[in-house]
């Protein structure tokens, strides 16, 4: 029996041209172009695949999506091609999107605008407990298919 929670993420699901622009670690005015896939995994789970392209490789970014019933809250785990695993508290509703961790080595957090077919997001970082945050990156994503 599908998890009548995770359903509320159904208007991510589908394929999505993703842009990484405005990043501290790129050129001033480097663009990244790349592809988000968004799908079902299972009853209660999303998996979330964004590949974008490097100068020398390429960047595999994933995300598996679930919700724990018994606390009442969305959570998401991270993994990329280094081989580093994170988990994140997620928050969705049909206009705004967050995850977020508050881990010993670093914050991080999401912070996306929904309008549609279209996601306005950044990644910040904070490397004193939240105090004070720094933009790492833009991500964009606009629906493909």
């Amino acid at each position: 029996m599908r998890n009548a929670e995770l359903a509320k993420l159904d208007g991510l699901i589908g394929e999505w041209a993703t842009t990484l622009s405005d990043a501290w670690f790129l050129d001033a005015g480097v663009v990244v172009l790349g592809t988000t896939s968004i799908a079902r995994l299972g009853e209660s789970l999303l998996i979330m695949r964004t590949m974008l392209p490097g100068r020398s490789e390429s960047s595999e970014m994933t995300f598996v999506i679930g919700r724990s019933d018994p606390n009442d809250t969305f959570v998401a785990l991270y993994e990329d091609e280094r081989g580093v695993c994170r988990e994140f508290a997620m928050r969705f509703d049909e206009e705004h999107w967050t995850l977020s961790r508050e881990d010993p080595d670093m914050h991080q957090r999401f912070l996306a605008d929904v309008e549609g077919d279209r996601v306005f997001g950044r990644w910040e970082a904070s490397d004193d407990e939240g105090a004070t945050w720094r933009k790492d990156f833009d991500l964009t994503f606009e629906r493909s298919a």
